[in-house]
């Protein structure tokens, strides 16, 4: 568990941070503009949650607390010093993966085919979680990214992968499972 006795501690004040290792890095590294970025799809999540009600709600908590293990993964370089950590280190999981096709199949159930893209729009739900997928997806191509360069936990990318598209699902429900999506049409305003 985490205990914070206090907020500010001064020692980023020279523009570092630790990650999870004890290691300091650069506050613009790639690996904590990842992480940022899932921090900050996290908010969008928050935000989307406001409009939210029911299983929809409950799958967006349970999202919430996916993106703050998610950001414990990528703090967390070295993965092959996993087991010489203190305590156990959190890494994302295949399970977590599953969840998300999971919920993503049982979406795409109460949906017809898409035969044009879709706005981001409609339910000010849909809105929001139009949001978040366009902020996960920055968190992916970031942390595709810092895959390239360091090592980078693969469940971590899939995780994202997934997100964006589960979110995109989640707001055809949201504009009454589709039938209230706003439709791109090419052209229109030549």
């Amino acid at each position: 568990m985490v205990v914070l006795n206090k907020i500010y501690t001064k020692t980023g004040d020279t523009g570092d941070t630790s990650l999870g290792n004890g290691a300091r890095v650069a506050k613009h590294s790639l690996r904590v503009t990842s992480y940022g970025t899932v921090d900050e799809t996290n908010a969008t999540v928050g935000l989307a949650r406001l409009h939210a009600t029911g299983e929809m709600d409950a799958q967006l908590a349970m999202i919430q607390n996916d993106l703050f293990d998610l950001g414990a993964d990528l703090c967390r370089p070295d993965m092959e010093k996993d087991a010489e950590a203190e305590y156990a280190v959190l890494r994302m999981s295949d399970v977590q993966i599953a969840r998300l096709e999971t919920q993503i199949d049982a979406m795409t159930k109460r949906v017809e085919p898409l035969r044009s893209f879709v706005l981001p729009g409609g339910s000010p739900l849909a809105a929001h979680l139009h949001l978040c997928r366009t902020v996960a997806r920055r968190a992916e191509r970031l942390t595709v990214e810092l895959a390239t360069l360091e090592q980078v936990n693969p469940a971590a990318v899939k995780y994202l992968n997934r997100l964006s598209d589960w979110f995109f699902q989640a707001s055809r429900i949201a504009n009454d499972d589709g039938r209230a999506d706003v439709l791109w049409v090419p052209g229109a305003n030549r």
